[in-house]
């Protein structure tokens, strides 16, 4: 195995493993509990490939779906998918490397017109737009999950599973932001 593969696998384990530690640390305030996924998911967005983002959350998934307890508040198993929360961890799995690719498709634009690039930090705007996706995707579809094991209507599925947390999870962006600063400058990251 080459050390990039070996590098890629280590990364995507790392993040597992935190992804399941912020599963672990929730606080019930309904049907969907606040955890710290989306802090590690949306530095995860930040700071991995789309490739190393894929092989983690396929892994999380994965694991939970097998019976290891990762999910929120240490749930597994495919009853957990096809429950309340089911949606948002889909969501997860597909937002994060999404967000991914959309950072790195941004910085890729910039990086071809040749626009100046201020010191080692990346552009805001390919970090903005990532988070923008990641939390988009996560919500459409965590609401849309919600909505179907639930059999809620819309308007109280947002009442639900959206609105509670839409402040918390900007302010978890926020932090995420600094975090992927704070790799980027240790030499961490996507390169």
């Amino acid at each position: 195995m080459t050390r990039t593969r070996t590098a890629v696998l280590v990364r995507a384990a790392l993040v597992t493993a935190l992804i399941a530690a912020g599963a672990l640390i929730a606080v019930p305030i309904g049907p969907v509990p606040i955890t710290l996924q989306v802090l590690v998911l949306a530095t995860a967005a930040l700071v991995l490939t789309p490739t190393e983002a894929l092989v983690a959350l396929v892994v999380y998934v994965a694991l939970g779906a097998a019976g290891i307890p990762v999910f929120a508040g240490g749930g597994a198993g495919p009853g957990v998918l096809l429950g309340p929360t089911g949606g948002f961890i889909v969501g997860f799995a597909l937002a994060t490397p999404l967000g991914a690719l959309t950072r790195t498709w941004l910085e890729t634009r910039r990086t071809s017109a040749r626009l100046p690039r201020p010191g080692a930090r990346r552009i805001p705007l390919a970090d903005c737009a990532a988070l923008l996706v990641f939390l988009s995707v996560t919500y459409a579809l965590g609401f849309l999950g919600f909505m179907l094991a639930t059999g809620r209507p819309a308007g109280e599925t947002i009442a639900i599973a959206v609105a509670p947390f839409a402040l918390i999870d900007l302010a978890k962006c926020a932090v995420a932001l600094a975090v992927a600063r704070a790799v980027r400058a240790a030499g961490g990251g996507a390169r």
